[in-house]
């Protein structure tokens, strides 16, 4: 018999969080998260999606009082609506044991009390807050370690969600490439196009000037993504959280910015992939993991740099932007940051085909897929997937 209890005790928290330990065992690719990680999606301070949403979670035990299953469910009244046919929820941070039974469960449980809160549909497996961690369901890639705050999963969950009723509302894509290796003929020639005008540059953000990082943000993310679709103009308050959380890890070299005029009208950040340092504190960040973690920083130990964002406003698209400052930033590497060897670009989704082709232009391949499911309470109505735009 499956029991279903809301997380509220710190045993059934501790029963969450080590849920996942247990699972992966056989799974040598896979990264133990950072509990602070995982439990920062529930604080109320920290997360401000709780300013206009609601979250709750549960975790699954058998007769014997074992844990074998764990979800949360959560809306947000600001975003439910925006893009959306019909109020939608979502779920996350899912994991279960090879069990369809245990899986139906959770997401049964996450569908009535999303109904409960007025929503037709939940997306899934997504994040409570910013789409940058703990989104999708991984498809592909097993083989290689996710980077931080990326999914990854059992192949068998694939099959939990889509035989109750999932359906892909858009993927996204993970590209990956050496540092080291040319970059296609095209790119060049767009990188040139931008050369013939010396209103353009392309520098990397000192570390004296991060002050002025969470504005230079949000200034490109609202002009390049910001009211398509369903996803959200960046606050100043976010913007100055997301930085806030990659300060600890940032390099100057990997946070580069194009102007016009002096303006901001491109960026390209990544960051060490700190994960490669992560696998090995066992989720653990206390004074030890810290020291840890210090010491794998001073050592370089992360070889592999991962795109965070990379974005174009629209007045300057089609004018070799993203091939100069692609070009800038892998020369300034290719110098002065030569213990990188890797590099991942997060989260394209499949519907920015332009972006696509960027990637496919600096000759960088596919290696992971990640799944966002979205699921419709009234399977009368037509499923309608994100728009690919051409």
């Amino acid at each position: 018999m499956i029991q279903l209890v809301e997380v509220l005790t710190d045993q059934d928290k501790a029963g969450f969080l080590y849920l996942p330990v247990t699972l992966y065992r056989d799974f040598p690719n896979w990264i133990r998260p950072l509990d602070k990680d995982i439990e920062g999606v529930f604080d109320q301070v920290k997360n401000k999606s709780f300013r206009t949403g609601e979250c709750i979670r549960w975790i699954a035990k058998n007769d014997l009082g074992e844990v074998i299953g764990r979800v949360a469910a959560f809306y947000d009244k600001k975003h439910a609506t925006k893009g959306n046919e019909q109020p939608t929820g979502g779920l996350g941070l899912f994991e279960c044991i090879n069990d369809r039974s245990v899986a139906f469960a959770l997401f049964d449980q996450c569908k009535k009390w999303l109904q409960e809160k007025g929503m037709e549909a939940m997306d899934g497996p997504i994040n409570f807050g910013n789409r940058d961690r703990w989104w999708g369901l991984l498809v592909k890639g097993y083989e290689l370690e996710p980077n931080y705050q990326c999914n990854y999963n059992p192949p068998y969950y694939q099959d939990f969600f889509e035989a109750y009723g999932f359906q892909v509302y858009f993927y996204q894509l993970t590209f990956g490439r050496k540092i080291q290796g040319e970059l296609a003929e095209r790119m060049y020639k767009k990188a040139n196009l931008t050369a013939q005008d010396n209103k353009y540059r392309f520098d990397y953000l000192r570390k004296k000037d991060w002050h002025t990082l969470a504005d230079k943000i949000r200034t490109v993310y609202n002009q390049a993504w910001a009211n398509r679709g369903e996803i959200p103009e960046l606050t100043d308050v976010q913007a100055k959280a997301i930085v806030k959380q990659m300060k600890p890890i940032m390099d100057e070299a990997l946070i580069w910015f194009g102007y016009y005029n002096n303006e901001p009208i491109a960026f390209l950040l990544a960051l060490p992939e700190v994960n490669q340092i992560f696998k090995r504190l066992k989720g653990k960040l206390g004074l030890i993991g810290k020291l840890k973690f210090l010491w794998f920083t001073l050592l370089k130990s992360s070889k592999k740099a991962f795109g965070v964002l990379f974005g174009v406003v629209p007045a300057h698209q089609g004018k070799g932007v993203d091939g100069a400052i692609i070009e800038s930033f892998q020369q300034f590497l290719l110098q002065h940051r030569k213990q990188y060897l890797d590099f991942e670009l997060n989260w394209i989704a499949d519907f920015n085909v332009r972006m696509i082709r960027v990637c496919e232009q600096i000759n960088s391949v596919e290696v992971k897929r990640h799944a966002t499911y979205r699921k419709l309470f009234d399977e009368t109505k037509p499923f309608k997937r994100f728009p690919i735009k051409h």
